[in-house]
């Protein structure tokens, strides 16, 4: 290729597509025959630029100048330029600044989208401005309504975490539980029949809560850990006059026990029931159960007996707070003259015992004429207390919940849709108090808006003015905007003819 005007021509690069030597990427001069349809124009979206021979590296030309050095052009001043205020860095244009803005707030935007839920109403979204309060007097009893509203919401949160705490302990009441105790008496077949039979008895244990009708019974059995019936000894021996029931994870619950035995004579028995207690119950020792005034008990309720007596009479060590100092009665029942209260439980166990059982003498009659009597018994057991069931179903009670959401939710929709018509009303009458006022006001805001929607720099408002081009740094900016285009020119020019101009 011929040298143009005294130039050398420049080198090939025989690996580039000579409509793209000297380019970038997709531009196209003015004369130059476009490329066949579906032949693309370059191997590279990046721009491809012919480095000349004797440049050093990094001064290849481009569009914003030549990259990695300064652009080059007569240094002014201080090596600095007034810059005009509000004028951002000429490296970077505005529509990219805008895009560049467009796409972090879009990005911002939808991490916020996945991070918003539904909006979660408060108490203060129901309160009425002040304002409003003030141009309608009659919302006062709105106002004392949402008070009072206020503390019922506070009475019954409070009251639903007493219930909460009270159901984990055991709620218990007495009741009086009828033992009913029978017998029948069977006399022997006599003779001559087909089977010959002995004579025998059948007693009954029975019972139930004295209770109104309609409520839900419990079984007989479920009241007791254990029942025995020890029957004369001398009658049946050694190894025949107990009858023993207890109580195994696999029981069935029943109404009522029977024991049949022969025998023809008055027979002498003692049941002894002992009480399923729930939580367990303990009998302490005489001498404990004197000084603290409790003989059977649960173990949370002798352990806060205790304590009320130490503290009650300051066995408690003033300097060392673990400890406990003994009084005589506590020598005598512990045997020590200190103790740690960590050391309590495990010397109070051998002081625990199982309560008493129940016990109850009676005669299985074999007189044929004694036949109906039935012999009645009442004790004292604990009962689960109703009271406990109407806790837990109005602690898991969800009747009219829906319907008090759906309210809440109207109320807060009539309250934006006032404040709506408040803002409609300040409007409308700052417009008719004084409109061109107004209107300036109306027309700056604006202007404002229209600033931050559109990303403009500077203050259009000052340029429409002379007084504005008439400032210092005017001539400054001028020169310096001259020269970034003539220099823009000559790097594509370069590109064009693949030399450096000088």
């Amino acid at each position: 290729m011929a040298s143009r005007g005294g130039f050398p021509a420049p080198q090939m690069n025989p690996t580039l597509s000579p409509m793209n030597v000297g380019h970038v990427a997709g531009m196209r001069m003015s004369g130059m025959p476009q490329s066949p349809a579906g032949y693309p124009r370059s191997m590279s979206s990046a721009p491809q630029y012919h480095q000349r021979s004797g440049m050093p590296p990094g001064r290849v030309g481009g569009l914003m100048g030549s990259m990695g050095g300064q652009m080059p052009g007569p240094s002014y001043v201080g090596g600095s330029i007034p810059m005009r205020p509000g004028m951002g860095h000429h490296g970077l244009d505005v529509s990219r600044k805008r895009f560049l803005h467009q796409q972090h707030q879009q990005q911002h935007d939808a991490l916020g989208g996945l991070r918003r839920g539904p909006k979660k109403r408060k108490m203060a979204d129901k309160v009425l401005p002040q304002r409003i309060r003030d141009l309608v007097p009659e919302s006062q009893a709105y106002m004392d309504l949402l008070a009072f509203e206020r503390k019922l919401d506070q009475t019954i949160a409070r009251k639903r975490m007493e219930i909460q705490e009270a159901i984990k302990k055991p709620i218990m009441q007495k009741r009086k539980l009828r033992i009913y105790i029978s017998n029948t008496y069977t006399p022997s077949k006599p003779e001559g029949e087909e089977s010959e039979k002995v004579s025998s008895w059948e007693l009954r244990v029975e019972g139930k809560l004295l209770e109104e009708p309609g409520k839900q019974k419990k079984k007989f059995s479920s009241f007791f850990k254990s029942l025995v019936i020890e029957l004369d000894k001398e009658l049946y021996g050694p190894d025949n006059h107990l009858v023993e029931w207890h109580r195994m994870p696999t029981t069935q619950e029943t109404d009522g026990f029977q024991v049949k035995r022969p025998g023809e004579v008055n027979v002498k028995c003692t049941l002894l029931l002992m009480l399923d207690h729930q939580p367990p119950q303990y009998k302490l020792d005489p001498r404990l159960a004197r000084l603290l005034g409790v003989h059977t008990q649960t173990r949370a309720n002798i352990m806060q007996a205790l304590w009320l007596y130490i503290k009650n009479n300051k066995l408690q060590d003033s300097h060392e707070k673990e400890y406990i100092n003994c009084n005589r009665y506590f020598r005598q029942i512990f045997g020590c003259p200190r103790m740690r209260f960590s050391e309590i439980p495990m010397k109070l166990a051998g002081l625990l015992h199982h309560p008493d059982p129940i016990i109850i003498n009676h005669i299985i009659s074999v007189d044929p004429t004694d036949q109906k009597k039935t012999a009645c018994y009442d004790i004292d057991v604990e009962v689960d207390d109703p009271l406990k069931g109407q806790m837990n179903s109005f602690l898991s009670s969800t009747t009219n919940q829906q319907e008090i959401a759906a309210l809440e939710m109207k109320i807060h929709e009539t309250i934006e849709y006032i404040n709506q018509l408040k803002t409609e009303r300040d409007f409308m009458l700052s417009f008719s108090n004084n409109p061109q006022e107004f209107i300036k006001d109306w027309l700056k805001s604006q202007c404002r808006d229209l600033k931050l929607m559109t990303d403009v720099t500077g203050n259009p408002e000052e340029e429409r003015r002379t007084e504005f081009y008439q400032e210092p740094w005017v001539p400054e900016a001028v020169g310096r905007y001259v020269y970034s285009k003539v220099q823009l020119r000559r790097q594509e020019l370069e590109q064009v003819l693949g030399i450096r101009l000088t």
